[in-house]
């Protein structure tokens, strides 16, 4: 009798257990609905040690969204001209699904569209194999790179205008999505300086907000030709100089504009590093719905994660819902930050990538308990 009864107390105790959990995250589902975390794809020799992290780590957190910058980190069959030397297999993408599905965990995949075509000295991709779809092929690639530059070169961008360049990225996106089992697929389009040159014989002249606008337009109706959501970052649709928030979080070129422009299902991810600037109050207000994030500032991780739940506190209910949650940032390679997050090569600062997203999954945590 005596085992009979302490069984049925443990059996009154695992409930009890499993009910707190499911309401713990019903209450960080209200207080922040995306919970993410944003990082490059790992390279395969890291995809054990990447699959352990999110298991042990990114679950434990309640991190419900892992954003995976892929771009060409992936054996595609669309176009194997664009892989990468060394990049994950079918079989590996699989072992990343089944993972995230275990810890209930949405993958978002991003292929870098539109600008991000190069990076310093080194061209992506798909402006190696395709160099026609270069908005400034006159720009050439230096051997050693520098910034500023009288080219103005930061990162080289396709042409949204080139008849043939949309037949092939929407391929590859629909063939990222295809394998992630995605509901949402991220297109970039940050920090794009080259668009609408005056050299370019199809953008010539034209309205940068308008041809910004219009390639967002594009990707968003193809993807939603299969059920699928767009995500962006914002710093394009924001005025860099009437807001005094520059060139790089915001635009100088006038891409701002665009804002008006694109359909209101388009996500936004709000990148602030060095201040917690309150934009995505002018996001809700234009009618999009706008997730914050945050990159290796604890403090302003912390500050942006209060104000997220506050505006949701205290929005209308036509904005309540628009203020989606936080995203952590992660703009090393997967494997540097995993050797950073296990201790193997530890950064001397109290303002590093992993100290960020610590402070920021504890702040959350910290705001739902004090719900419950």
């Amino acid at each position: 009798m005596k085992h009979i009864i302490i069984l049925l107390l443990l059996a009154i105790n695992c409930t009890t257990f499993s009910q707190v959990s499911e309401k713990s995250k019903a209450i960080q589902a209200n207080v922040l609905p995306v919970r993410g975390f944003c990082i490059a794809a790992p390279q395969p020799k890291d995809l054990d040690e990447f699959i352990k992290f999110i298991d042990e780590e990114l679950g434990p957190r309640s991190v419900n969204t892992l954003i995976l910058r892929v771009d060409y980190n992936y054996q595609y069959e669309s176009h194997p001209e664009l892989r990468d030397s060394i990049a994950l297999s079918k079989k590996d993408v699989k072992r990343l699904v089944a993972v995230c599905k275990k810890n209930n965990i949405q993958i978002i995949p991003q292929v870098n569209l539109l600008g991000h075509q190069s990076w310093a000295g080194k061209t992506g991709n798909l402006l190696k194999v395709y160099p026609q779809f270069d908005e400034t092929p006159m720009v050439k690639m230096p051997e050693k790179y520098v910034w500023p530059n009288a080219d103005g070169l930061y990162c080289k961008s396709y042409c949204p205008l080139h008849p043939d360049v949309h037949g092939i990225v929407f391929q590859l996106a629909d063939e990222i999505c295809d394998v992630f089992e995605a509901e949402a697929f991220h297109a970039g389009m940050d920090e794009v300086f080259y668009i609408g040159e005056a050299q370019c014989p199809r953008c010539s002249g034209r309205d940068k907000a308008e041809l910004f606008a219009g390639e967002v337009r594009s990707i968003r109706d193809h993807l939603a030709l299969k059920g699928r959501k767009l995500w962006i970052w914002g710093d394009r649709l924001l005025d860099g100089k009437t807001t005094g928030l520059g060139e790089w979080e915001a635009s100088y070129n006038n891409t701002f504009r665009a804002v008006d422009m694109i359909p209101k299902d388009v996500v936004i991810c709000d990148w602030h590093y060095e201040r917690p600037d309150q934009t995505p109050v002018y996001f809700v207000m234009k009618g999009l719905s706008v997730i914050t994030c945050p990159w290796r500032n604890p403090g302003n991780a912390v500050l942006q994660a209060q104000d997220m739940v506050r505006f949701r506190k205290s929005a209308t209910p036509e904005m309540k819902d628009r203020y989606l949650g936080m995203v952590q940032t992660i703009w090393s390679g997967a494997g540097q930050f995993l050797d950073n997050y296990y201790g193997r090569k530890p950064e001397n600062s109290e303002n590093t990538q992993v100290i960020c997203f610590k402070a920021l999954f504890t702040e959350i945590q910290k705001m739902s308990d004090s719900v419950y």
